[in-house]
């Protein structure tokens, strides 16, 4: 009998590994088979461009009070002095006092336009910050880079879209399909008076756009584990983003005869227990994509796990949570992030509160983490309020899209030996105002970066290598042409 059970065991186990490998063999390749282009020659004019452009201190502060429209007027009037052909061809709105839109018309008014985005703003510098090597603000060039707050995010875009622009103007291309150039002014703080408005202005005149690009995800060196060439990640959702105040109140008093639970120590349970009990991690659609293509890109035994998720799913999760980055990518993340309660050491406070933000996975909804919260903390002394703007994760763009296909034919075209994988960006974009506009959103900036450079965004010693960004300008002309003839 016990042979017999051996036995079975035996023949399964064996039919069980041959299932595995026969996947693991099986397991073609999604990559775009695509020789690079010749590259187009640049002219040396654009890295003083975008030097110049960094000069100018186009600063979003969550203060009102700090905005200077100075600064951005500056730097609308120094595009329209550096671009005159598409100053002067296109047709350029001023919208909302500082935000510009660009409109390039087709010579085929049934072709559906494209969107190209960008944002002039930056983020703050800690002047006072001497891990500097540079002024931040001093657009240096070097033999091999541009320096200075926006190199990276995202004047570096804006620039080098109109690089090509003015580059297709003066070689006299006339694009079949409609482009817009749609720059905001305050992405860094949510684009509610930037892009939002460029949303409405084009969905009022009732613009459906092919597809829009913005800002998003990178070109990885290096970063993927596994993945030695270079690997292009393109956004094709975005999460969302919701923050919650949680309060208590109870009576105060005197420290030397406190109550068995203060305002604090509920509250601390509380936030102690939301972040031991986060969503539960799940493979949502943009990251399944993802492994889609990069699992038969990765070496054998990934390979095999990837090729059999239906049976190794648990090994690829806890891969994912072992490290801030990967958890970010398969669930509902939870982050404390204010705390407030006390004035004096000698007296109980009567209230605290605590603010919770969570970045929603595409599928998981703003209603679902406040049920998650009520049931986790389950304490009716404690109130539940949504906080500042929320927004639900993105809709999943289509990979079968005729964006996608162009976008990563042109990657494959300008940047060569380089890998592509549909991706989720975790953090969040202007694109998220313009839903009504599109249905295929797409979320890549033609970066080369390496791990310790990503520090570098809204970091110290922000800065592109002159060959990068050379090729970011190359990327957009490549785009256009195989987006537009």
């Amino acid at each position: 009998m016990l042979s017999k059970i051996l036995k079975t065991i035996g023949i399964l186990f064996a039919l069980l590994l041959i299932i595995v490998l026969f996947n693991t063999l099986t397991y073609k390749s999604k990559q775009l088979q695509l020789e690079a282009l010749p590259s187009v020659a640049i002219t040396e004019n654009c890295i003083q461009h975008l030097s110049e452009a960094v000069q100018i201190k186009t600063v979003s502060y969550d203060e009102p009070s700090k905005f200077d429209s100075t600064a951005f007027n500056r730097l609308i009037s120094y595009l329209k002095k550096t671009y005159p052909l598409a100053d002067s061809l296109l047709d350029k709105k001023i919208i909302n006092n500082f935000s510009l839109l660009y409109k390039w018309e087709g010579e085929d008014a049934s072709l559906k336009p494209i969107v190209l985005m960008g944002h002039m703003d930056v983020v703050p510098v800690d002047e006072e910050n001497k891990k500097w090597d540079f002024q931040p603000f001093s657009g240096e060039i070097t033999d091999q880079f541009v320096c200075g707050r926006g190199t990276l995010d995202d004047k570096v875009n804006v620039i080098g879209i109109l690089e090509a622009i003015e580059m297709l103007l003066k070689e006299n291309f006339k694009p079949k399909r409609t482009i817009y150039l749609a720059f905001g002014h305050d992405e860094e703080i949510g684009g509610q008076n930037g892009a939002k408005k460029i949303a409405e202005y084009l969905e009022s005149h009732h613009v459906n756009a092919e597809f829009i690009l913005d800002e998003g995800m990178v070109i990885t060196k290096g970063i993927v584990p596994g993945i030695k060439p270079d690997l292009a990640l393109i956004g094709i959702s975005e999460k969302g983003y919701l923050s919650v105040e949680l309060s208590v109140e109870t009576e105060g008093g005197h420290s030397s005869m406190p109550a068995k639970e203060t305002p604090i120590g509920i509250l601390s349970m509380a936030v102690s227990k939301l972040e031991k009990n986060p969503m539960p991690p799940k493979i949502s659609e943009p990251v399944q994509h993802f492994l889609d293509y990069v699992g038969p890109e990765m070496p054998f035994f990934s390979k095999l796990a990837f090729a059999n998720q239906w049976l190794l799913k648990p090994v690829i999760i806890s891969k994912y949570e072992a490290s801030n980055s990967g958890n970010a990518t398969i669930r509902t993340t939870t982050a404390l992030t204010i705390f407030k309660s006390g004035l004096k050491d000698n007296v109980l406070p009567s209230n605290a509160s605590a603010t919770v933000n969570f970045r929603l996975l595409p599928g998981e909804t703003a209603d679902e983490i406040i049920t998650h919260i009520e049931k986790i903390i389950n304490d009716p002394r404690i109130k539940i309020k949504k906080v500042g703007y929320a927004n639900e994760a993105a809709s999943v763009s289509d990979i079968n899209s005729e964006g996608f296909k162009q976008i990563e034919k042109s990657i494959k075209q300008v940047f060569k030996n380089t890998l592509t994988a549909p991706s989720l960006l975790v953090g969040a974009t202007d694109q998220k105002h313009y839903s009504k506009i599109s249905t295929n959103l797409f979320r890549f900036l033609p970066i080369i970066l390496e791990a310790e450079d990503l520090k570098r965004i809204h970091g110290v010693n922000e800065k592109i290598s002159i060959d990068n960004f050379k090729d970011i300008i190359r990327f957009y002309r490549q785009l256009i042409l195989n987006s537009c003839k």
